[in-house]
């Protein structure tokens, strides 16, 4: 999908259903097209190890801006998930800055800034902007939790990410939540 003569940025999200830790956002701006930008899909249908890689080339090439942004499990907690994740892409553009572009959500909402925006379903698959937003909050995000699982060992943040998964479930009953746990989250 493309938008002539336009300047994009694409924003995306990484952790809106995980029962612990922060969500991220991250908005991108592509300058000028790399040649690695070709390996470049949605965060989840590449491999860790290869999200992990792009992440770095994304991270040091001069043609791409990227900015990251999280909210915390206790504003998670007071303000609920989709409005945490919605201030997070509020953040997360603002410190791009680039006031003239079209803001890409990759979603069906709003977000609360004063700049011409559109809402796509699946835009991390069509728009390459949101593509690299996707990696960028999750690849943050994943790498902040394996550095979680180690400030509260036992619950396997390394392994889930956060994600209610059966092994993630098990440990919350053995060791009750810790202070990442999202306790407005209804299996914590």
């Amino acid at each position: 999908m493309k938008f002539k003569n336009r300047r994009i940025i694409g924003v995306d999200e990484a952790g809106r259903g995980p029962l612990a830790g922060p969500v991220f956002a991250a908005a991108a701006l592509v300058k000028k097209e790399p040649d690695f930008l070709t390996e470049i899909r949605d965060s989840k249908k590449i491999s860790e190890k290869k999200r992990e890689k792009l992440f770095d080339l994304i991270m040091k090439s001069e043609d791409i801006l990227v900015e990251v942004a999280q909210r915390d499990p206790q504003t998670i907690d007071q303000i609920n998930i989709f409005e945490a994740t919605k201030r997070a892409m509020e953040e997360a553009i603002l410190k791009l800055g680039e006031e003239d572009a079209l803001v890409i959500i990759d979603g069906n909402f709003a977000i609360n800034i004063e700049r011409e925006q559109k809402s796509i379903i699946k835009a991390d698959q069509k728009i390459l902007e949101c593509s690299i937003a996707s990696i960028a909050a999750k690849v943050s995000r994943d790498r902040l939790m394996r550095g979680m699982d180690k400030k509260y060992p036992g619950y396997g943040f390394s392994c889930h990410k956060g994600y209610p998964t059966k092994a993630h479930k098990e440990a919350i009953k053995k060791l009750g939540p810790c202070p990442i746990h999202r306790r407005s989250f209804k299996l914590i």
